[in-house]
């Protein structure tokens, strides 16, 4: 079950593409925005991604996070590739997406498997969910972004 707007989000403590730990929790009173992408340099991925990256110059102080089941190494290399410059969290074990509801059935070709499920989350200054974007196609992230933020 997806999370929705005035959920708690969950808290969480990954690993980041340098081999950070990057905790939810340590951003209170800024506000974030989560992102759950199936797989790096992809090209829905890279697309989010990128429009993220494109409109970073315009959300403030807004936190960009990115997670995808991807290994940290592979994270570094999709950072270096398009020059992202923010947190990209390695989620192997998808415990975080099943947490904010990004993990689920898709089908492809007819056949159905478990993944990511694109999502974002901008969580509020108080760690709450201020808007929840499930199943959101890659060009509107940044675009509902700069909306929910009133730009």
């Amino acid at each position: 079950m997806a999370l929705k707007a005035g959920d708690p989000a969950p808290d969480f403590a990954l690993e980041d593409q340098h081999g950070k730990t990057v905790k939810l929790s340590d951003l209170r009173g800024k506000k974030v925005i989560v992102y759950f992408y199936p797989r790096a340099d992809t090209p829905g991925c890279t697309a989010q991604s990128c429009g993220l990256r494109d409109v970073a110059d315009q959300i403030g102080d807004t936190a960009i996070i990115g997670i995808s089941p991807d290994k940290p190494t592979a994270q570094k290399k999709f950072d270096t590739k398009y020059g992202l410059g923010f947190p990209l969290l390695s989620d192997e074990d998808h415990a975080v997406a099943d947490a904010y509801g990004a993990w689920g059935e898709k089908s492809m070709y007819g056949k159905k498997y478990m993944g990511i499920v694109r999502s974002a989350f901008l969580i509020d200054e108080d760690g709450k969910v201020e808007q929840a974007w499930p199943k959101i196609s890659p060009k509107d992230t940044p675009t509902n972004l700069l909306r929910a933020l009133g730009g």
